[in-house]
This record gives structure tokens, C-alpha cells and sequence, in this order.
């Protein structure tokens, strides 16, 4: 599979639920849009906050609930020195055959079959567009075994107390 590599380093975000554990993760491996739980587990990332509170109203609208049933809720902020595979943009997407992601997990099967092969083959990891907010990155680095990934590590939570406004240009 011919794809580039990009040096991603900086804070990035997690959602978590309220006073989790900094080095939390859920007990049972979690299927995400770029892996299947059972295969590799995957750390993912948002670039802002406002990336990640967009995933989070994406995440609460495909669940059917209300945000107010999800406060409070943290933000972990994590200290990222990765060099992921590129698939930042649509272009570098389609050259695999992905379409833009969509804010659903019925669309997620061709991704975790790409994810999976470049963890297969050695990639730590993915940078690539956020569904929930177009523009937007997400990094999933691949947990094969050491928590936390190599490359990642926690460096403080914060608090969210109110419902954050919508982001602009949010998509769920």
C-alpha cells in the first residue's frame, strides 16, 4: 500500500467520560472507524477541542441522546511525537479507495479494512480528516499491546461542567 508518512507531534484531544483515569481505556476492545477492537485496539485523537466536541455531538446523535446526559465530561489532553500514515485529505484517501468519511458507523467497514492493513504492516497509526467536522483532523494511533501507544502520552485532564455550542461547520 503506497502511502506517505507525516510526522504528527503537539496536544491532542480525548473525549472521556467524567474523572476517568488519565491512563483509562474501556475494559472490552472498542471498534472504531479505522480499526476493529478485536484486531488492534486504536487511541484516537482530535487536533482542537472544537474537533473534539464535534465528535462528541456526532457521537451523541448517533446514540439518539441528548448532549445534557453527557455532562459533565472531560477532555484528556494528550502530548502526541507519532509519524502516522497521511491520510489527511480526500485525495490521499481516495487514492485508497476511501470516500470522505461520513458521521456514521455504517460507513466505517472500508476504513477499518484499510486501518487494519497498515497496522498489519507496521504504521503506528493514521492522521486523516474528522467526520464530525470537515477540515478537521483526527489522529488513531494503533494500541498493540503497551498502553499507552508508543509515542503518546497524558498529560492533564479538563473538566467540561456546561453543554459546549454546536462547532461551526459541524456534520453528524
Amino acid at each position: 500500500m503506497n502511502v506517505d508518512a507525516i510526522a504528527v507531534a503537539g496536544e491532542w484531544i480525548r473525549h472521556a467520560p467524567h474523572h476517568a483515569p488519565l491512563l483509562g481505556r474501556s475494559q472490552e476492545a472498542i471498534d472504531g472507524r479505522w480499526q476493529h477492537g478485536a484486531a488492534v485496539r486504536g487511541l484516537y485523537l482530535a487536533d482542537t477541542s472544537v474537533t473534539a466536541i464535534a465528535e462528541w455531538y456526532r457521537r451523541l446523535a448517533e446514540l439518539g441522546l441528548p448532549p445534557e446526559h453527557s455532562i459533565p465530561h472531560d477532555h484528556h489532553v494528550w502530548k502526541i511525537d507519532v509519524e502516522l500514515a497521511d491520510l489527511s485529505t480526500n485525495e490521499r484517501l481516495a487514492a485508497l479507495g476511501l470516500s470522505p468519511p461520513q458521521p456514521s458507523r455504517r460507513t466505517w467497514t472500508s476504513f477499518q479494512h484499510i486501518g487494519e492493513q497498515l497496522w498489519r504492516t507496521g504504521w503506528p497509526g493514521v492522521l486523516a480528516p474528522s467526520a464530525a467536522r470537515p477540515g478537521s483532523l483526527i489522529a488513531c494511533v494503533f494500541d498493540a499491546g503497551s498502553w499507552p501507544p508508543s509515542g503518546c502520552d497524558p498529560v492533564r485532564a479538563i473538566e467540561i461542567n456546561a453543554v459546549p455550542p454546536p462547532p461551526t461547520g459541524m456534520t453528524t
